[in-house]
């Protein structure tokens, strides 16, 4: 098997199990605190008069119906993720509301989409995980109309965004095997270089590339401040194999680690991200 495969491998296998079913657990939680991205990305696709959207790595579909709420009966409004939890929660999201949007269980990066069938292509977060991002990009433009609306929001680098690291940063003396980000590998950070989403863009058939900063003011509950943390992220993860007593461990000490962001009853922190636009060529 070859580095490509694996890595495709080990994303799938990620999202599809405890990923995706972390993702599930918070969704109230995440969709409230990354709320702001939400409104600017269906104000974008009314600005742009988009009837037909795509929503790239859609989660539990919070974006997707937003939009699918924007644009009424006549539009389409459609969530494609790789995992099966968060695609099966965004059903069931759809069904309870009685709104009109639809979800695909598939990777983006490869899935056959029917050619020219959406004139907006929006992602929150969720473009950064393709193996091959060039190939994905391309891919998602033949699934475009000529013209159609691209729109995403990436986090910039790790230095620009310490709560997203402070939980590994803390942990890493009591969990000594989490891995290290690098950024020229698919993760949170793999888009932190706008020369880098240029030239992706670029090479796979989008034109009028522009690449804004955008700092939004976050926030979540403090009482869900250990269950996002212990759920989410590269310690999350690790924490699912150490005893009890390791655990109880790093919690304390990644607690800890984050009081310079509570204030009150609420965590807050600023992410800094890049409002990517462009339009197919």
């Amino acid at each position: 098997m070859d580095v490509t495969r694996r890595s495709d491998d080990e994303q799938a296998a990620r999202w599809k199990g405890p990923g995706g079913n972390a993702w599930v657990e918070l969704q109230a939680v995440l969709d409230g605190m990354f709320k702001p991205f939400e409104e600017l990305l269906v104000d974008a696709v009314a600005a742009g008069h988009a009837g037909r959207v795509l929503d790239v790595g859609c989660g539990t579909g919070g974006i997707t119906l937003a939009v699918a709420r924007r644009l009424g009966p006549a539009g389409r409004s459609v969530g494609v993720d790789i995992s099966e939890p968060v695609i099966a929660a965004a059903r069931a999201r759809a069904e309870r509301e009685g709104t009109p949007a639809s979800f695909v269980l598939a990777d983006a990066q490869d899935h056959a989409f029917e050619q020219a069938a959406f004139d907006a292509v929006i992602s929150r977060f969720g473009v950064m995980f393709f193996n091959d991002s060039v190939r994905a990009f391309a891919n998602l433009r033949r699934a475009a109309t000529d013209e159609a609306l691209l729109r995403f929001l990436t986090w910039r680098g790790p230095a620009e965004n310490p709560f997203m690291t402070t939980a590994e940063h803390a942990a890493a003396p009591l969990l000594p095997g989490l891995p290290v980000r690098r950024p020229d590998e698919p993760g949170q950070f793999a888009f932190a270089d706008p020369d880098r989403i240029r030239r992706i863009l670029a090479e796979s058939g989008w034109a009028g590339i522009d690449i804004r900063p955008v700092d939004v003011a976050c926030a979540l509950p403090e009482g869900e401040l250990v269950h996002y943390f212990t759920r989410l992220g590269p310690v999350g993860l690790a924490l699912a194999g150490v005893d009890e007593q390791t655990r109880a461990r790093v919690v304390d000490t990644v607690r800890a680690a984050f009081d310079p962001f509570v204030q009150g009853t609420e965590v807050r922190f600023t992410a800094a991200c890049w409002l990517v636009g462009a339009h197919a060529a």
